[in-house]
C-alpha cells in the first residue's frame, strides 16, 4: 500500500484497531489514518492503543479527504453509520469488514462501485489472522492491491467468490471459537492425566500452534502428517480410535456447516 494513501475507519472497535496498529507496525504513517466512532470509550481505547487520532463529533470531513474508507461497524449500524454519505463515499475504495452485510447492499447504502467485502477472524489481533475477501466487478487491480496490502499487514488472505463468503464464516471466522475448545479439551485430558494446569494448557496451545504451522510450512495433506505421528500398536493410534468412535471429525465439519448456514440466515436481514 501506498504510504501517501490516505485511510478512514468508520467504526473504532477491536477489529479496526488490529487493523490501524498492523498498518502502522508496517511503516504507514499514523497520520495517514484516522477513524470515527459514536463512543468516546471506543474512540479512546482505539487511539491509546493505535496512536491514530479518532473523531467522535462527525466523519464528514475526514472521509472527504480519505482515499480509502474501511467500514468496520455492526452490521445493523451500517445504514445509520452511513446515512446521507454517498457523495462522499461514490469515489473512494471501500473496505467492509461489516459481517454478512453483501456488495450488493454495501452499494445501495453507499452509492460506489469500488467495493471490498472482507470476513477476518480474531488472531488479526495479534497479526495472525486469515481473511478471505470478495469483490465488486469494478474494483481495479490496484484496488486489490491496497486491499491486500492493508490485510497482511494483519495476517494472511485470500480471494473468493461472494458466494463462498458464508462458508468463510463458518470455518475461519467462526473457527478460533473451536480452536479454542480444542485446546481447552486436550489441556482437561492433560489435567485428568496429572499434569498441572497452567504445563496442560501451555503444551496443548503450543501442540495446535505447532502443528498447524507444519501444514502450512510443508504443504502436506493433514492426514499425511497424522500418519506420520501414529505408530502401529502406539498410543497416537489408540487415541485417534476414540476420536474415531465419538466422530470428532464429522462434529467438526457439522460445526462448520452450521455456522455456515446460520451466516446465510443473517445474510438474509442485510
Amino acid at each position: 500500500m501506498k504510504k501517501s494513501s490516505s485511510i478512514v475507519f468508520i467504526g473504532a472497535g477491536k477489529m479496526a484497531s488490529a487493523i490501524a496498529g498492523g498498518l502502522v507496525k508496517n511503516g504507514i504513517p499514523a497520520e495517514k489514518l484516522k477513524a470515527f466512532d459514536v463512543s468516546a470509550q471506543s474512540a479512546g481505547l482505539f487511539q491509546t492503543a493505535t496512536g491514530v487520532q479518532v473523531h467522535t463529533d462527525s466523519p464528514d470531513k475526514i472521509m472527504a479527504k480519505a482515499d480509502i474508507v474501511i467500514i468496520a461497524v455492526k452490521p445493523q449500524q451500517i445504514a445509520d453509520a452511513l446515512l446521507g454519505k454517498s457523495a462522499l463515499l461514490k469515489d473512494k475504495l471501500i473496505i467492509s469488514i461489516a459481517a454478512g452485510v453483501k456488495l450488493a447492499t454495501l452499494k445501495t447504502i453507499t452509492g460506489g462501485n469500488r467495493i471490498v467485502r472482507v470476513m477476518p477472524n480474531t488472531p488479526a489481533l495479534i497479526g495472525q489472522g486469515i481473511s478471505a475477501y470478495a469483490t465488486a466487478e469494478k474494483v481495479s487491480a490496484k484496488d486489490i492491491s491496497e486491499t491486500e496490502s492493508i490485510l497482511g499487514s494483519i495476517g494472511s488472505f485470500c480471494r473468493v467468490n461472494e458466494s463462498l463468503m458464508d462458508a468463510v464464516t463458518g470455518l475461519s471466522g467462526s473457527g478460533p471459537a473451536y480452536v479454542f475448545d480444542f485446546i481447552q479439551a486436550l489441556a482437561d485430558g492433560g489435567v485428568h492425566a496429572g499434569l498441572p494446569r497452567d504445563i496442560a494448557l501451555k503444551l496443548a496451545a503450543q501442540t495446535v500452534a505447532g502443528a498447524a504451522l507444519m501444514v502450512l510450512e510443508t504443504g502436506a495433506h493433514p492426514a499425511l502428517l497424522r500418519d506420520q505421528v501414529t505408530s502401529p500398536g502406539g498410543t497416537t493410534i489408540r487415541g485417534l480410535a476414540v476420536l474415531e468412535e465419538n466422530s470428532f471429525r464429522g462434529t467438526v465439519a457439522k460445526a462448520v456447516t452450521a455456522a455456515a448456514a446460520r451466516s446465510a440466515e443473517l445474510g438474509l436481514k442485510n
